[in-house]
């Protein structure tokens, strides 16, 4: 969410911003945010004027009753009445204006970064670099359920019958490489410094209005009936709301914390769900990192967070590229964006496997994170980035490390988290 005085101030740029991201539909927000402030400071410069006329009143009426004038003094109990009458009514509207600004700003995308590139969708991200030599081998890689049906690895049929479609269940194997992945993750990204968490896995609807804009709210999050609660869609957003409404000493930034949860989305949309895969699911495991640090250092921490993914995935033997996400494909709280996707030998092309961004003093601004520096208060910059999500990373997994005789490396660095497996056989 934008600063109101920014929007005041700079409307141009607001609308500007909107037409790079393809939302000419909001254009009229700015001008509605404008007017519904100007009536607010209104507001409040009225009921400020009207309790000092009250409080100066007030003191005169002790000096008239104490004189016998006793009928200016009643007169002035009539003014004093009428003031608060007003004041009250004045409140009111305060209130209801104000509830009204509140919602047309978090409609209101943040500014994005200069060096995002502008296009529609995200068939117009940017490729960015390449990490590892891409390969096809000469023999045939199956659909990667039928790798995994060939370990006995996965069931989706019995899964369909419990949960519907969307839902799995992993064996053997496949279910312990699912686990020693996530392990792997875990302690890669404590070996460089973050912080581990465990985090709550339902959050409050105030949290889940402070992270995310209320179209990836729809699309993505469950509601638990009769309680203000939902399941949380990716632990960046429980981990950025263990900040809600606190006041951060500077000394003690950045925040750096690495977390494991499972994550619960509808996956609404163009996309929908697979019937035989487990690309796009409902519920999946995930490691991810998030920072929260001083505005000038979230640039730097940026390029720090996708590069571990790039580095993780290149430590599994996992081919991999960096996308810049353009304009038209950010969220509205997104100031940058980078995908990483990983390459798929069967389909001869790369999908995605993560996502980093930067969102500025968006998430910060709407869940009151600030930074105390000497006594001055500002707001904290959020980032987020996936270090690893399976079952879409056992996708890229097993087809970048299937053999000819349908067996499955393991690479050297997970092989401790396998009970030191070199490689996994056909059941």
């Amino acid at each position: 969410m934008l600063d109101i005085r920014f929007v005041r101030e700079n409307p141009d740029i607001v609308k500007e911003n909107m037409k790079k991201k393809f939302q000419d539909s909001k254009l009229p927000l700015v001008d509605e945010a404008i007017a519904l402030d100007k009536r607010l400071r209104e507001i409040k410069m009225e009921v400020e004027a009207l309790r000092a006329e009250r409080n100066k009143a007030s003191k005169m009426i002790g000096g008239l009753m104490a004189k016998g004038q006793k009928e200016e003094a009643e007169a002035l109990k009539a003014e004093i009445s009428a003031k608060g009458a007003r004041t009250d009514e004045l409140t009111a509207e305060e209130k209801e204006v104000d509830e009204k600004l509140t919602a047309v700003m978090m409609r209101i995308p943040n500014i994005i970064d200069p060096s995002v590139p502008i296009g529609k969708d995200d068939s117009e991200n940017v490729e960015v670099q390449r990490y590892g030599d891409p390969v096809v081998p000469d023999f045939e890689i199956p659909y990667h359920t039928e790798i995994m049906e060939k370990f006995d690895g996965i069931d989706l049929d019995s899964a369909r019958r419990v949960a519907g479609n969307g839902f799995y269940y992993l064996m053997g194997d496949i279910a312990r490489l699912h686990s020693a992945v996530i392990s792997y993750a875990r302690d890669f990204m404590i070996d460089r410094g973050f912080t581990y968490c465990v985090p709550p896995f339902m959050i409050r609807s105030s949290v889940v209005t402070g992270v995310m804009s209320f179209a990836e709210m729809d699309s993505m999050m469950y509601k638990i009936e009769g309680e203000d609660l939902f399941l949380i869609g990716t632990s960046e957003h429980s981990m950025i709301g263990k900040f809600i409404d606190t006041i951060i000493p500077e000394s003690q930034l950045p925040q750096t914390l690495t977390s494991y949860s499972p994550c619960f989305r509808k996956e609404k949309g163009a996309h929908g769900i697979e019937e035989r895969g487990v690309y796009r699911i409902h519920q999946f495991e995930k490691q991810e990192i998030i920072v929260v640090c001083k505005p000038e250092e979230s640039p730097m921490w940026f390029d720090k967070l996708w590069q571990n993914t790039v580095d993780l995935f290149r430590s599994l033997d996992i081919p991999v590229r960096t996308l810049e996400c353009c304009s038209g494909d950010l969220a509205d709280l997104k100031v940058k964006s980078i995908d990483v996707e990983a390459w798929s030998p069967r389909q001869g092309k790369y999908f995605e496997v993560g996502s980093c961004s930067n969102l500025g003093d968006a998430q910060a601004r709407r869940l009151k994170i600030r930074v105390d520096a000497d006594g001055k208060k500002y707001y904290a910059h959020t980032l987020n980035n996936t270090v690893v999500a399976p079952p879409r990373m056992l996708i890229a997994f097993l087809e970048n490390n299937l053999k000819a005789d349908g067996s499955v490396a393991i690479p050297v660095a997970l092989r401790p988290y396998m009970g030191g497996k070199d490689c996994i056989k056909k059941q």
